[in-house]
């Protein structure tokens, strides 16, 4: 698992970013936000990622901060957002932006992105609503899940959700187990902790 990478950035297209780590250069698909964000070729950056694998594909994400990775892992978990609609909403509205608008209930300020038709962004609100009001608009920590718990804060139990996603987990299932692993070790659990506890709870 990737998450982070910190290095030269080397090339950017419409949607994507090249990053020189010591010689290795990352390709990562990101937002149009977090490409402007990342300065010109040359500058040094660091960028939060997700590795997604398929059977066919294994692409890296990349994000400016951790709070458009946790909303980009939000919105794929919704039925019929895949990687790219995501992006593009991401590219159309910052987190805040995003939070404020699933919070009030405003899908059509979620279908300014490209791709999002009105029936997909109303599935989109509706299903986020309440993890949005929840986080209080802004920021990770907090995050409601289904079953009445709160989610963990960003950091380590991010990077565990990561884990158990590419280990096959489904998010709702990952985000769920690594919650339960943080209520049973506490807010200073490290990411070993959570990762080895979260699978212990998801596959029991």
């Amino acid at each position: 698992m990737i998450a982070k990478l910190t290095g030269l950035l080397d090339a950017t297209g419409p949607d994507w970013a090249v990053i020189d780590v010591q010689g290795v250069g990352y390709l990562v698909q990101c937002s149009a936000r977090t490409r402007d964000r990342l300065g010109g070729e040359g500058a040094r950056v660091t960028i939060h990622t997700e590795m997604q694998v398929s059977d066919s594909d294994m692409r890296l994400i990349g994000f400016a901060s951790a709070e458009e990775r946790h909303w980009f892992r939000l919105l794929t978990a919704v039925q019929g957002v895949g990687s790219k609609v995501a992006l593009a909403i991401l590219s159309a509205l910052s987190a805040e932006e995003l939070a404020r608008a699933c919070a009030a209930g405003d899908q059509a300020m979620v279908a300014r992105a490209n791709g999002v038709g009105p029936r997909l962004a109303t599935r989109i609100v509706n299903e986020l609503k309440d993890k949005a009001g929840a986080m209080g608009i802004t920021g990770i920590p907090g995050t409601a899940l289904a079953d009445g718990m709160t989610s963990p804060p960003a950091g380590a139990a991010a990077d565990a959700v990561s884990a158990l996603q590419n280990l096959g987990f489904k998010p709702a299932v990952a985000a769920s187990a690594v919650a339960r692993a943080a209520d049973e070790l506490g807010a200073d659990a490290g990411l070993d902790a959570l990762v080895r506890t979260a699978l212990r709870l998801a596959t029991a």
